[in-house]
């Protein structure tokens, strides 16, 4: 029986800035058993809207619900893919346009494992995860719920 890993903080307020990746990323050095990490990085595109290009989205969730569904497929990636680590965050709150809102980031001793991984638990997020995104158009603060795509 694989055992449980322990449930990790997913939300972070804002935008996940690029010396926190970064930070993340060099933390792993020292393990020396990974041979391949995989990133994927949600950012915040101006798509145009009627009414203007988007300037950011707002997001929200039901956040305990949000941070079961985390766990769930952190622990269903660990039981399908050889992986030696994982770590998801996701935004709460405002993210401007060109700013990061996800950061998926799997280590495995091997390519493959983390290519699949990481392809996986970002579509997993998308279909099973409580997080809703208002995305603020032009400026006359008008919005719209953004789909999950």
């Amino acid at each position: 029986m694989e055992k449980a890993h322990k449930p990790k903080k997913v939300f972070i307020q804002g935008p996940i800035s690029p010396d926190f990746v970064a930070k993340s990323i060099a933390s792993h050095q020292s393990k020396t058993g990974i041979g391949a990490h995989a990133i994927f990085l949600g950012q915040i595109r101006a798509d145009q809207k009627e009414g203007g290009p988007v300037t950011g989205i707002d997001y929200t969730a039901y956040e305990e619900m949000a941070e079961q569904a985390f766990y769930d497929i952190r622990e269903a990636a660990f039981a399908k893919f050889e992986l030696t680590c994982m770590h998801i965050y996701h935004s709460l709150g405002l993210v401007p346009t060109g700013e990061i809102s996800l950061f998926v980031f799997v280590s495995s001793p091997h390519r493959r494992a983390a290519f699949e991984a990481s392809e996986y638990i970002v579509e997993e997020i998308k279909a099973n995860v409580p997080i809703f995104g208002k995305e603020l158009i032009g400026e006359a603060g008008q919005h719209v719920w953004k789909e999950n795509k």
